[in-house]
């Protein structure tokens, strides 16, 4: 076979060759050395699938043949990807794209992209989360202290009578705030990908840190910084803060639709969170964990009947000399001390590149938030 990358027209001296399967070919606008997927519903629309790897065939040219046995959906339903629906293909005007369709199961369907999403952006503010100030002052009983959290409700969340699975996030500061001083998650502007993409709809439920008493307050037990508030803060989240955010919003409020997370010293005390109340919480979201804080981190067996918790690591590679050693020690310890018993409910996500910083949690968050509460196996 030979392709005329210029023209992009497949010639063949056997033209009944293209009768034992379909192919696939895409040409874009913009190019880079980010592989090509397709995904759809023909692989339950997985974006990193390497046996919907697309080749590369000529400058921004690239192709993907299904196999003539292959077992075709009614309907093949698909869209491009760079790896992630946070790289997905977007329109000229940077829009979201419709589901791409075809019937064929034979012969040629030629596709073009115009343009492809990087980090999420750009939003639609039409499908920005309701940002709600639940108190400037609610009370922390347990450290007779008071603090500012807010709730980020789905945009429609006032149109809807539906109930939504709930993630509380340390480090509210850093989550959304377009002035915080070492850059911010963005979180409300991936939420609104992931609503306008129909990924799912959660709510955010975002802790302010104690300022100059962050580390003391995230600090669980006796360490190598001493001894911390961790275990009062713990159960603030979990006894306090969770029943009230319950009973006045519409929550799912089992375990399965539950989760915690933060970065640093937040992931660290969202590790505890987990490890000592695996009943309420079945979603981790842990993110670069500052685990050398606690060397020899224990870790029990979960309780008898509590069924698996969801774990979603990520480290980068330019972070702490160790931290990527840690997070693989931790990971094997949670599977060894039998916390884990499915190994596929632990997501290892590395990326080389990662720095400690906002930017690389920003672009994670929703790759995160999707595989926890979103994809099953």
């Amino acid at each position: 076979m030979q392709i005329n990358n210029s023209e992009n027209i497949v010639f063949d001296q056997d033209i009944t060759k293209l009768n034992t399967g379909l192919y696939i070919i895409l040409t874009t606008d913009e190019d880079d050395m980010r592989p090509v997927y397709i995904s759809g519903n023909f692989n339950k629309w997985r974006t990193q699938d390497k046996e919907f790897l697309m080749e590369k065939i000529g400058n921004s040219s690239y192709h993907y043949k299904f196999p003539h046995d292959f077992e075709y959906p009614q309907q093949l339903l698909y869209k491009f990807t760079k790896g992630d629906w946070s790289e997905v293909e977007i329109n000229i005007e940077g829009n979201r794209t419709e589901n791409r369709s075809t019937l064929l199961h034979t012969g040629i369907q030629k596709e073009h992209v115009a343009r492809w999403r990087k980090n999420w952006l750009p939003f639609k503010q039409s499908f920005l989360p309701q940002v709600q100030l639940i108190s400037d002052e609610f009370e922390i009983p347990q450290l007779n202290k008071t603090r500012k959290i807010w709730a980020l409700l789905p945009h429609d969340y006032d149109n809807s009578s539906e109930n939504y699975p709930v993630m509380y996030l340390q480090d509210a500061q850093n989550l959304f705030n377009e002035s915080a001083e070492f850059g911010n998650w963005e979180i409300d502007k991936k939420l609104a990908v992931m609503s306008e993409y129909k990924i799912g709809k959660i709510i955010v439920i975002a802790i302010e840190h104690a300022e100059e008493d962050r580390i003391l307050e995230y600090n669980v037990g006796k360490t190598v910084l001493g001894k911390g508030q961790g275990k009062k803060y713990i159960r603030f989240v979990t006894e306090t803060l969770k029943p009230f955010v319950d009973s006045n919003f519409r929550t799912k409020k089992e375990r399965e639709f539950t989760g915690i997370g933060g970065s640093s010293m937040g992931g660290l005390v969202s590790i505890f969170s987990g490890l000592k109340n695996p009943e309420v919480y079945g979603k981790l979201m842990i993110f670069s964990p500052s685990l050398w804080v606690v060397p020899e981190l224990k870790i029990t067996a979960k309780k008898e009947n509590t069924p698996d918790v969801k774990i979603y690591l990520y480290a980068g590679g330019e972070e702490s000399k160790n931290l990527l050693a840690e997070v693989k020690k931790f990971q094997q310890d949670l599977i060894s001390k039998e916390f884990i018993t499915d190994s596929s409910q632990i997501n290892l996500s590395i990326n080389r590149k990662g720095k400690h910083t906002e930017t690389y949690w920003s672009d994670e968050f929703p790759k995160a938030i999707e595989w926890l509460f979103f994809q099953t196996k």
